[in-house]
């Protein structure tokens, strides 16, 4: 059975998505949440925190399953776990722009926004680790990745599937396409970047998809699979 607090915290994640910070009032929370304003006082003390607690737990917040501690296969796993993401930054779209839009007049929020991204970053970090642990990486002098280079490479994988989550829906001509198969390729493309030789390993092939080209709109034709 759903306790109040969770009963609160989704309430305050649609008001607050539809109304902003100044909108998502505790009377209308409570109203939606089908509680009185002293239970949302209760829980969390006061608005702020309680909208602090909405964009870390129930917005940005880390909802794609754990990466392996010992990778199999990088290209399936990863595509997986980029997924979840991209799906759930899709479905809380309104509340993360919400949050983002009122970051200057509340810079406060920052860490709470933060927080998500962060710690998936992190957890990319520490798989990247786990694939060299496990001789999945060309480590070769010259060839290998330095530890900034993989930290950017870890960066344009999050930013890829976050813009795609954020963006494909007013400018669909800047992501690969169809859209289903996107999150495999930011991945193979990631994979790449980080010195991963799948046939070495035999493990999938992180080949691209063959697909029709298709134009855009300054008539040149783009790879669908790029």
């Amino acid at each position: 059975m759903q306790g109040n607090r969770d009963r609160i915290i989704e309430a305050a994640a649609r008001v607050y998505a539809q109304h902003g910070y100044r909108g998502a009032t505790t009377r209308r929370i409570a109203d939606e949440a089908g509680v009185n304003e002293i239970t949302v006082f209760r829980h969390f003390g006061s608005k702020g925190a309680l909208l602090d607690s909405v964009v870390q737990e129930c917005g940005i917040a880390d909802k794609a399953p754990p990466l392996p501690t010992k990778p199999v296969d990088p290209q399936a796993e990863l595509t997986a776990w980029i997924q979840a993401r991209m799906d759930h930054t899709r479905a809380i779209r309104l509340l993360i722009l919400q949050a983002m839009s009122e970051l200057q007049e509340r810079p406060d929020m920052g860490p709470c926004v933060g927080h998500g991204p962060v710690d998936a970053a992190n957890q990319l970090r520490d798989y990247v680790v786990r694939l060299r642990r496990h001789g999945l990486l060309d480590t070769r002098p010259g060839v290998g990745l330095k530890p900034l280079e993989v930290n950017a490479a870890v960066a344009m994988l999050m930013n890829a599937y976050f813009g795609d989550a954020m963006s494909r829906q007013m400018m669909p001509d800047m992501f690969p396409s169809p859209a289903d198969k996107a999150a495999a390729a930011y991945v193979r493309v990631f994979l790449r970047a980080i010195g991963y030789r799948a046939q070495e390993n035999g493990t999938s092939d992180p080949s691209p998809d063959e697909a029709p080209a298709r134009t855009v709109r300054n008539g040149a034709s783009a790879s669908s699979s790029l």
